[in-house]
Order: structure tokens, then sequence, then C-alpha cells
């Protein structure tokens, strides 16, 4: 099937180190993945959900030590450790290689060693990446054929010649103490070991899109990034496009699927999805910037994601989807999470397995982190665009955090570098999504922090170059749907609302509103933001936009305790937080 040789020769090597009882080759067809699908229904490894409710969906749980992306044991491997830059963990490649060869040697002794072929982009488009994942996941296997494209246009890519990232990867025994998820750019090559959760498994994901991914961008100059991507269609029928960046579980699915309030759809605006967690971006020959989303589903938190919330997420895990650590209704083998409605099972199970009544237990049924992986085709918001790979080209790049006092509700940079500044120094309330206390604040640039795969300082670098390179960039803003009041209530609505606010953006980006300046950027008049039939004072709004000295001047120091981490960062940063220094003393 596969007939490179160097691609041969690479299987050949990993089997003789890993010592599988036979090599299956997944050429992506429904024939083979249903056959593979029996396999771990016969064995326990997956469970099958009710076929009539939830057509092809899979139930799949794991160790209950290992339910999220583990960043103490995520390790970039370059040659020098200044190139792995202070937030990244490194190890050199020797050292790296010779401590995973042998964990990994006889790791699949008794066990099926499966060869993904699989694309990252539509297969043969500009923006595409093809890798190979070896794994002894049936779970991977799956899940790797819908995020990401798996069929024998690959393979056909490949006996091409084109180069692909080696991704080797086994549960081996899912021991926490020897579990390493490591990095070697310099070699195009991602090995992952002891786990069995997605977010450390699926090595087209995060490895590959964003930590390799950023490393082969900053070579070839584009971009990889944590970055939902937007369609937004107004009543004129003009079409144009915004990417967010945001941490995980800070509403970024939400606002890739976001449903427009009544008022706009009556005016008849709508909303696509063309991404909903990484966007690749290369700039074109216009001098625009150009986003695509490498991937073919999504992989979202569970939990908090309901008919309100997010009733196009919902609407896309209703067939062929595997869902991770949630509660199950054992009375009809359906799925349920914390507040996907107000009926929990009283006949259930939770993340562990164990009896659950939802209505008398103080237990949580699902795991905070609990995930649902589904076709992107699914998505009833999905837009046209996500299919064809060409990349839409992007009015304006968000940065946003959850954060509940110091963040007003919006504003914008003053030019592309004061933007890149605004990005290298975001910060967020962390969530369940990564192992660690929740609640606390950290900075995380660009929502790049555990995703970029070389040193930081470089990356803002990167940013700054990218824009000398552009005769015409997207505008830069930042939101915060999450500033509450002295009671600690939100004051934005948030979901569907927040359209608003980023119709205001569109506007700044056309020239047709103006804005006010504030220390931290231009922010809206008040009454620049369409707030009709929607019940929001003057005073909560004055509220969501005001400029708080006090935590301005902790929030500097807190810039600056960051920024020390690294020893060369570019001039433009540091003078653009000198002027905001001297923005905030002045108020």
């Amino acid at each position: 099937m596969v007939t490179n040789q160097s691609v041969n020769d690479w299987v050949k090597e990993m089997a003789e180190m890993t010592n599988p009882d036979e090599i299956v080759w997944i050429d992506g067809s429904e024939k083979q993945l249903d056959l593979i699908k029996q396999i771990a229904l016969e064995t326990g490894e997956m469970l099958e959900l009710n076929q009539e409710k939830l057509p092809g969906c899979l139930y799949y749980r794991t160790n209950p030590k290992d339910v999220a992306r583990d960043e103490k044991r995520t390790v970039i491997c370059t040659s020098r450790r200044e190139d792995a830059g202070p937030t990244n963990n490194w190890v050199s490649p020797d050292e790296m290689y010779a401590k995973m060869r042998k964990l990994f040697k006889d790791s699949m002794k008794g066990r099926t060693m499966y060869a993904i072929p699989f694309s990252m982009g539509v297969v043969g488009t500009e923006f595409a990446k093809i890798g190979i994942e070896l794994t002894d996941s049936i779970y991977v296997v799956l899940s790797m054929a819908i995020m990401t494209r798996v069929g024998q246009e690959v393979i056909e890519q490949l006996n091409h010649g084109a180069d692909f990232t080696k991704c080797l990867h086994s549960k081996a025994q899912i021991n926490e103490q020897e579990k390493y998820i490591a990095h070697f750019p310099e070699d195009n090559t991602i090995w992952s070991i002891n786990s069995a959760y997605g977010g450390n498994v699926l090595l087209g994901k995060k490895c590959l899109a964003l930590r390799i991914g950023s490393y082969l961008g900053k070579q070839e100059g584009w971009m990889a990034e944590h970055m939902l991507i937007l369609k937004i269609e107004n009543e004129a029928g003009e079409s144009k496009y915004v990417c967010g960046a945001f941490p995980s579980a800070c509403g970024k699915t939400n606002l890739a699927m976001l449903t427009p309030p009544d008022y706009f759809k009556k005016k008849g605006y709508k909303i696509s999805t063309v991404g909903d967690d990484i966007a690749w971006l290369r700039i074109g020959k216009d001098g625009r910037l150009y986003a695509v989303n490498p991937e073919n589903g999504f992989f979202g938190v569970a939990p908090g994601t309901n008919q309100k919330s997010n009733p196009n997420a919902l609407q896309t895990t209703k067939k062929g989807t595997i869902f991770t650590n949630v509660a199950r209704n054992l009375d009809d083998n359906t799925v349920w999470w914390e507040k996907l409605d107000k009926n929990p099972p009283e006949n259930g199970e939770d993340w562990l397995g164990n009896p659950w009544n939802g209505k008398t237990s103080s237990e949580k049924g699902a795991h905070p982190n609990s995930r649902f992986t589904a076709p992107a085709e699914n998505c009833p918001t999905i837009a046209d665009e996500f299919f064809t790979g060409e990349g839409v080209p992007i009015s304006a790049i968000i940065f946003g955090g959850r954060r509940a006092k110091a963040e007003p509700l919006v504003y914008e940079a003053k030019d592309w570098n004061h933007g890149v500044f605004i990005g290298s120094a975001m910060a967020s309330e962390t969530t369940a999504a990564a192992n660690g206390q929740v609640g606390v604040v950290r900075h995380d640039p660009m929502a790049m922090l555990p995703f970029c795969g070389y040193n930081m300082a470089e990356y803002f670098q990167h940013w700054i170059d990218m824009g000398k390179k552009m005769t015409n960039p997207p505008r830069i803003f930042h939101v915060n749907w999450f500033r509450t009041d002295e009671n600690d209530e939100f004051l934005w609505p948030g979901f569907g609302d927040n359209l608003r606010v980023i119709l205001w953006m569109l506007h700044r980006c056309k020239g047709t509103v103006g804005a006010v300046e504030t220390p931290l950027g231009y922010e809206p008049k008040p009454e620049d933001i369409d707030v009709e039939e929607l019940n929001i004072t003057p005073e909560t709004l004055e509220k969501l936009l005001r400029v708080d000295k006090d935590a301005w001047k902790h929030e500097i120091q807190d810039i600056e305790n960051f920024y020390s981490k690294f020893e060369q960062l570019p001039k433009e940063l540091t003078d653009s937080l000198e002027e905001l220094k001297q923005g905030i003393d002045k108020l």
C-alpha cells in the first residue's frame, strides 16, 4: 500500500523497537474502521451507546490519573536549551530518545500496531501537512479518523515523496511516572508514551498542529496558532472572517459556533464556523493574512455544553462521536454531563464507572475535562470554506481570557506591534483542561504557552516579522466576557450576545465607527455597541469598559514578572509596556 521506502524503513525501525504482533495500515475506509471498532467493543476498550438516539457514537473512559494534558510531562527536545526557551520543559534529544527507547522497548508486544497516515489540512492544498501516527490504541485510530483527514489520498502523497511528521505513541502501561509527550522539532518527530488521554495521544492535534507546526511556521514563514476562525455574514450578504485566541475552556468553542440573538437573525446576520481551535495562517499575494483550520473534527469540553450555551456543538455530537469520561445513563444508554440539562440520570454511571444517582449524589458525574470528539461536518454552522482548505482572509484577531476584574469588555490595539504586545501579555484564570490548580491567574501569551514549540521570545519576534510582511494586516482586539461585579456576578451576558462586540470590531475594521483612546488601546463609546433588546444599563456598560488604575498597576507588575523570564524580548514589546505604564500613571 505504501511504496515510499523512507516511510517503510521508519515503520520497520519503530516496529523492531516496540515489537507488535502485527502492523495494520489504516486506509480510512468505513469498512476497515467498522472492523476496528468491533475489536474495541469486544475487548471492552470502548462501549457502544444507544444507536437510535446516538448513531455511530461510542463511550471511552481513561485511567483516573490520565484525564488532561500533562504539561509537566510534555517536553521540547532541541539541540540547544535556549531554542526551547524558558516556558518549555527542555530535554536534550539524545537524553530523551535514550530514555524513551527503553520505555518503548516491547511496549506493543501482544498488541497490534496501527499505522495511520493523516493530513492536517485538506490534502494537496498549500496549507496541508502530512503525518503518520503509529499507535497501539484503537481509541487513537478512531479519533484520528475524526480529527484528521485519513485515507488513500494521503498515502498517494506519501508515495510521491511528501515529507511527513513521524509520530509514535504507545499506551504501554499507562504509568503516570513514566509518561512523556516529547517533541523533536529538528527531527519533525513526536513520541508519546504511557498515556491514553486524547490531548496527549492524538498527535496530529496540539503536538503537530501547534508545537511542531509553530516551529515549522517560523522556519517557513507562516503561523500556527491556537485560534478559532469565525465567518460573519451581515444583512447585505457581505462576509468577514475573524480569528480568536482563548485558553482552553474560556468560551472559544462557544464563540466558534455562536448563535446570533434573534434581533440579529431577523436582520439577516449569519454565523458560520471555519474552525474551533487551531488556525494556520499565511500571507496571501494581496498582503492580507489568510487562515485555514487544519483539523477535521472538534475535541470539545463536554461540561457546560448545553442547548443555551452552545446548541450547535450539542447538535454536532449527535452522531459519529466519541465521548470520553462523561457520565452514562444506564436506562437508555446515553450520556450526561454537568450543566447539560437539569435531569441527571438516577440510574447512571459516573466517569469512573461507579453507580451514580445524579439526583442525590454530591459527586460530579462527568470529569470537569470530559470530552467529545465529533466530526466537523456534523456542525450545523460549518462553513463551506472549511471544506476547500484554501484559506479565508482575516479582518480581525481577537485575544481573550477569563478575568474577573482587570480586563475591560473590549479594546483595540493601536497598531500591529501593539497588538502583539497585548497578545504577549494575555493572562487567564486556569480551568480543568490542564492538570493543576483551578482559578489561578497565569500568563498565556496568544493562548500558546503550552503549545509553542520553541523559544517564546523568538515566537513574539516572528509575529512582529510577519506584521512587517503584510501590507494589509488584521486589526487586533482584546476581549473579556467574564468581568464580574462586586457580587461576583457576570456583567456581560456572553454567548450569542458576544456578536454585538464583534460587530463593533468589524465596524472599526471598515472605519465606520470611532473609539475612545485609553492607556490600554481604543475602547468603544458605549453608544457604539448595539445593545438593542438587551437588558443592560448604561451604568453596567460603563463598568464593563472601565480601566481600573489600581488593578492595572498590579497587572503591569505581573507582566514585568512574566517578561523577566526571557533573556531577550523584542524592543517593540518592552516599548509598549513602558507606554502602558506611563498611561496608567496618568489616570
